[in-house]
């Protein structure tokens, strides 16, 4: 029996923002020899390692600022950047917002306990399994599930973004399961403001995610992506793909 197809938050957000897209950099194997490496990966997964390995009490766990500051530098990912002061800049930033987060996560009271780091959760929702891969997952004292997602780009952050977030919703849907009789709530930290927004999830808002993501899961899968003609749109000047688009014979650039 043929295994079922996977689709995560970043595929899905993926096919929303521009369906080819999609195609180059999942379903067409061209699409590989166009990526190029962006700097804010890089330093957001340089982030989301070190702050992982602070709420990681295994051997690999830091517990001060000056060993995630040490943790951050030995990690450090300079993929993507133009210069040399670029990414001295950028590592400076990281180190501040390391500095802040901590001090900031120190000065407050224990309300949780941390139960999942960075871990790949599933579902199988009939036609496809959803895969997310959280940052992490908190249990607070009256049982409550928290989702907690780490964003290294963002200066603000509000409820409303957390519940219009796809990834988020996801990430509720999939904790849903292993946690079916816990409250659940999911909350965005914008690590450069070191800001932090909550939103509570109910069970029959998730049913209603999951019957609209099972239906949008199914377009994504039976998409004809090998037919499909590329349509211009506002990220193309700033996508990888837009050379491998331009050979489309029907393809009309916004330029």
């Amino acid at each position: 029996m043929p295994r079922k197809p996977t689709l995560s938050p970043s595929k899905i957000t993926t096919y929303l923002a521009c369906p080819d897209k999609y195609k180059w950099t999942y379903v067409d194997d061209r699409g590989k020899w166009y990526l190029r490496s962006k700097s804010y990966y890089s330093f957001g997964s340089t982030l989301h390692g070190v702050l992982q390995r602070f709420h990681d009490s295994g051997e690999k766990g830091v517990t001060t600022t000056l060993e995630a500051v040490a943790a951050l530098e030995e990690s450090w990912i300079d993929a993507g950047y133009t210069s040399q002061e670029e990414m001295m800049q950028a590592m400076a930033e990281g180190k501040a917002i390391v500095e802040s987060y901590i001090e900031t996560f120190r000065a407050q009271p224990v309300t949780a306990e941390t139960i999942y780091i960075e871990k790949t959760l599933r579902r199988d929702l009939g036609p496809f399994v959803l895969l997310g891969r959280v940052d992490r997952v908190d249990q607070h004292k009256d049982g409550t599930i928290e989702i907690v997602d780490y964003k290294s780009g963002r200066q603000t952050v509000a409820a409303e973004d957390v519940a219009t977030d796809l990834a988020m919703n996801c990430y509720a849907l999939l904790l849903q399961e292993k946690h079916p009789d816990a409250n659940l709530s999911a909350s965005i930290f914008a690590l450069r403001s070191n800001t932090k927004a909550t939103f509570p999830f109910v069970p029959k808002d998730l049913d209603s995610f999951k019957n609209d993501l099972v239906v949008l899961g199914e377009e994504i899968l039976h998409r004809d992506f090998a037919g499909m003609v590329p349509v211009a749109k506002e990220l193309c000047p700033h996508c990888d793909f837009l050379p491998l688009c331009k050979k489309h014979p029907d393809f009309v650039s916004s330029d």
